[in-house]
């Protein structure tokens, strides 16, 4: 199952005791997957449609624990694609008007709302309400990229007006949730594994919230490890190149105006980087003698190589 599955599987074990976050989470639901069919004698009757089981599974539990009405259930199966989809059918006319004046999304003369949009919905205004309604709209129609490869979290929305009441309630608990329009769908998304953590809490995830933080903590560990090695090899690397360019140097004025001629000094540090062409400028330093440090030790090198770089400019070499 992948993490996005396991998220929805946690989420669909989350009962809320309180009823009026039940019916805000079933009016998210309803909203982002539910459809009105209207009979030509006027009768109502609901239909919501998930491909996920455990969504399909706590869909129906809920308008049992709410409402207590009788709902049936209907799998179509796609032979073409290996997939199932569920379908939670409310026949009855009262009770479908029951839960949708209970969800408000239906007016005061009967009428569905356009889209059964929530905007301006007064099931959501308090906190506990809010976190339970994000929680349905995640179950409807949400979705989450497996952290180990990247951090994406997001929820799919048929109408503007429904991903920006969505934006504005992520926002409304201090996230930076964004809208995007792909195709013909609007999508609501975070993208910062910060930001991922805190809506997992929001929406009770405690299960997947704690796995996410794991992996996180694990990935900042390699990429810290990484950083670490990448800079040490760039330091030897860095040292190497350096060592062997002094040595090329030193070895060309042996050649050249041979080593004798140099000061006492420089020619310590001649013949000792030659004969330890691996150490480094502190081990060099305290091979001199007497002792010489890091600083004194990087001078002589450096006085070395431009002695050779004039001498090949003498000689109309390549400094």
């Amino acid at each position: 199952m992948s993490f996005s599955g396991r998220v929805k599987e946690e989420l669909s074990r989350q009962y809320s005791p309180a009823r009026h976050c039940r019916i805000a989470e079933l009016a998210a639901i309803i909203s982002m997957c539910g459809n009105v069919c209207i009979s030509s004698r006027e009768k109502y009757t609901l239909k919501i449609r998930t491909e996920n089981l455990a969504v399909a599974r706590k869909c129906f539990t809920l308008l049992k624990k709410t409402f207590n009405i009788e709902t049936d259930i209907a799998v179509r199966r796609n032979r073409a694609r290996g997939s199932e989809t569920y379908y939670i059918i409310i026949r009855s006319h009262e009770d479908t008007l029951r839960v949708l004046q209970a969800v408000k999304l239906i007016d005061c003369h009967g009428e569905v709302v356009e889209e059964l949009s929530l905007v301006r919905n007064v099931v959501i205004q308090e906190n506990c309400c809010k976190r339970a309604f994000l929680r349905g709209a995640f179950l409807a129609s949400g979705s989450m990229s497996d952290p180990e490869k990247s951090y994406h979290f997001e929820i799919v929305c048929t109408a503007e007006g429904k991903a920006v009441q969505l934006q504005n309630l992520i926002q409304a608990f201090g996230l930076e949730a964004k809208v995007v329009l792909r195709k013909k769908t609007w999508v609501v998304y975070l993208k910062e594994g910060g930001q991922i953590v805190d809506i997992l809490n929001i929406m009770e995830a405690h299960v997947a919230l704690m796995e996410l933080e794991n992996i996180r903590i694990l990935k900042d560990m390699r990429n810290t490890v990484n950083r670490k090695v990448n800079c040490e090899t760039a330091n030897i690397n860095k040292t190497v190149s350096a060592a062997v360019k002094q040595i090329e140097d030193i070895r060309f004025l042996q050649a050249t105006t041979g080593l004798e001629k140099l000061p006492d000094g420089l020619k310590d540090m001649a013949l000792t980087r030659l004969e330890y062409p691996d150490a480094t400028l502190k081990e060099l330093g305290e091979l001199l003698t007497p002792p010489v440090g890091k600083s004194g030790v990087n001078h002589r090198l450096r006085k070395l190589g431009e002695m050779a770089d004039a001498v090949r400019a003498k000689q109309g070499g390549t400094i």
